[in-house]
């Protein structure tokens, strides 16, 4: 409903259907309970309901304090759901889920609340629920997880009593970013605290996997405290070199592998009239519950993988291509066809205009995809012109910048050509016979000209070789099996993408934890002492460098 309507008692007043018997009478001026009572007096007897309201109905006091107080002892509250701020169109305040369940009213000893305030994404001047925030609020409340009671947790009526009936979500759930301590026996002394080296939600959770690496990177040095075993560059090297933590790798790739597999083989058997819907719900799905329920070999690496951040590569990569491609193949099969890319330009008028093509394109299977497989020979040849070409361009360039200047060679020329440069080096051809200066000068114009020669030659070559290519690869797609279209989208192109993808989870691990060392290692680098004789130091050769000048500073 509108927030904080001000219609909220428009036509209420002698209420026929009892909306308000037992609860109160909501402010004329807060329309909030309005709708929440119209809805729970709607509902039937096992009745379930929702209503997206703003957090004020949570707190607010007076005639809605005595409605919240009555509604939570009626049992009727089942789960508070707070959600980000600006996520909704009209208004930049954060909301809440109010869920409503009759059935088993009487009988209930708590609210189960979510605070999922963090978990969104910036879309333009808005907030937005990605589909791994959305899914994780589902799951977390269909199952009353409350094994994070930094999200949620099950809140017993006797708690809610005590605050009041007040429930405003940080009352009960501490969502807040806690505050790294600052040692101060460490900074005094010097040294890493062992405290800070095991904390779990921090550093602890890589030595379950990788215990013998915290050995690798750390030293004692006094009772509590430890040294870099290191120095700072090597912690990378170190931590991707170890064993430990390369079998961690090792141990992902096959985990991912062991769901890319049977996907790949269920993909290659879609047919033409098949569901794109079914089939992304059926394999985020499955990717979910895989890196949610891992084998035992591989339980203690998945607790550094976070599942929901994997099942949004998936959505994400729907959205982008997959998506598209399975509609393709439900309508056609699996044809690849290319097709011309024409652009009609508008003019001035805004009418249509010229229509220019742009060369072809085929969208299940890209040309780049298609010369990556089955014209790579051709496509390292053209590779390595173009490195050619960009050499001899660069040389080409440094050559101008050298003799740039008014003096210099090229600091007559308005713009520097092939034909201006052949013009002077005409210009100048007799003197050069005689003139030392003009020889230099002579030199550096063939040296140009002769590089501009080779690059334009080397740009017919490149122009002649991709038009052979494009036109070759433009007939290849005419030959195509079924099967080799099947190889190349799920294997070379949807495969190859979100394994990429999940791989660069494996990538945050590392810099996760390399990030932390050495924001402890720079933390606890250098001791008070230290610092303190520094800045005397400084200020000694201050005073020093005054004295010198006549000055003395006290």
């Amino acid at each position: 409903p509108p927030f904080s309507d001000t219609r909220g008692s428009t036509g209420l007043v002698g209420d026929a259907y009892g909306r308000f018997e037992g609860c109160g009478t909501p402010p004329a001026k807060q329309g909030d309970y309005a709708y929440l009572l119209h809805i729970i007096r709607s509902l039937k007897s096992g009745g379930l309901g929702a209503s997206i309201l703003p957090h004020g109905v949570l707190f607010r006091g007076n005639a809605e304090a005595d409605i919240r107080r009555r509604i939570v002892r009626q049992g009727v509250i089942r789960g508070i759901i707070g959600l980000p701020a600006n996520l909704f169109y009209g208004t930049g305040i954060p909301a809440c889920i109010l869920v409503i369940d009759k059935a088993g009213a009487g009988a209930r000893k708590g609210i189960f609340m979510i605070d999922a305030a963090q978990g969104y994404m910036k879309d333009g001047p808005k907030n937005r629920l990605r589909e791994r925030d959305i899914h994780r609020i589902v799951d977390t409340f269909n199952t009353l997880d409350g094994s994070d009671p930094r999200y949620a947790r099950m809140v017993g009526l006797d708690e809610i009593e005590r605050n009041d009936f007040n429930l405003n979500l940080p009352r009960y759930i501490d969502s807040s970013t806690p505050e790294d301590p600052q040692d101060i026996d460490a900074h005094l002394n010097g040294g890493i605290p062992q405290a800070d080296v095991q904390a779990p939600a921090t550093l602890g959770r890589f030595w379950a996997v990788c215990p013998a690496l915290q050995t690798a990177l750390f030293k004692p040095r006094r009772p509590g405290y430890v040294d870099l075993a290191v120095a700072p560059a090597a912690l990378k090297p170190t931590i991707h070199q170890h064993p430990e933590f390369q079998a961690f790798t090792q141990a992902m790739t096959a985990h991912f592998e062991a769901w890319r597999g049977p996907v790949a083989q269920r993909l290659k058997t879609l047919a033409p009239g098949f569901l794109p819907k079914a089939l992304i719900g059926e394999l985020a799905e499955g990717l979910l519950q895989h890196y949610e329920h891992p084998p035992a070999a591989t339980s203690q690496a998945e607790k550094l993988i976070d599942p929901y951040a994997v099942y949004q590569h998936l959505m994400d990569y729907w959205a982008q291509t997959l998506q598209d491609d399975a509609y393709l193949i439900t309508e056609d099969g699996w044809q690849a066809t290319p097709h011309r890319v024409l652009e009609t330009k508008k003019n001035k008028d805004g009418s249509p205009g010229k229509t220019v093509d742009k060369g072809w394109a085929c969208d299940l299977v890209p040309k780049a995809l298609l010369v990556q497989h089955h014209f790579a020979a051709e496509q390292a040849e053209l590779d390595a012109l173009s490195a050619e070409l960009e050499s001899t361009l660069a040389t080409q360039t440094e050559l101008e910048e050298e003799h740039s200047g008014d003096e210099a060679v090229f600091g007559g020329f308005d713009k520097i050509s092939d034909k201006e440069v052949k013009s002077r080096i005409k210009e100048i051809g007799r003197d050069a016979t005689t003139d030392a200066d003009s020889a230099d000068e002579l030199a550096v114009l063939k040296a140009w000209l002769a590089l501009s020669e080779q690059a334009g030659s080397l740009k017919k070559r490149l122009k002649a070789l991709d038009a052979e290519l494009d036109a070759t690869a433009q007939a290849r797609y005419a030959t195509l099996t079924p099967d080799e279209v099947k190889a190349l989208v799920v294997d070379h192109k949807w495969m190859a993408a979100l394994g990429a993808a999940v791989h660069g989870e494996l990538d945050r691990v590392s810099q996760a934890l390399t990030g932390r060392v050495k924001e402890l290692a720079e933390r606890y680098g250098r001791t008070m002492p230290e610092l303190t004789q520094q800045v005397d130091d400084l200020e000694a050769r201050v005073a020093g460098h005054l004295a010198k000048m006549g000055f003395a500073w006290n």
